[in-house]
């Protein structure tokens, strides 16, 4: 198999999004998504990062893009999903060894 498909995902999808709306030149200009309360309020519930002791955080991520089949679709970055605690791992690692005085 393909490292593509052993990936692991950091992004739960959502579902469809509307399909985006483009200006005369071709580009997107507007790009639009509707979650019922209960989706955002479960969005709210599982996937907001943590927020620091600077007040930084606090966010839920989402990510509008196209299917392979050319669907418009939704995803928000999941912060406890297996890839993104491997990635903060690995970033703490570097992190670490970068302070180290010798």
């Amino acid at each position: 198999m393909s490292d593509y498909n052993n990936k692991k995902s950091e992004s739960v999808l959502l579902g469809w999004a509307d399909a985006p709306e483009y200006n005369e030149n071709g580009e997107i200009k507007a790009w639009k998504f509707r979650l019922k309360d209960s989706e955002l309020k479960d969005c709210i519930d599982q996937y907001t990062t943590i927020r620091d002791e600077k007040g930084e955080g606090g966010n839920v991520r989402f990510r509008l893009f196209m299917s392979k089949n050319g669907n418009a679709c939704l995803s928000v970055w999941d912060p406890n999903s297996e890839a993104a605690q491997e990635r903060r791992n690995k970033r703490a690692q570097s992190e670490s060894s970068d302070t180290i005085p010798f």
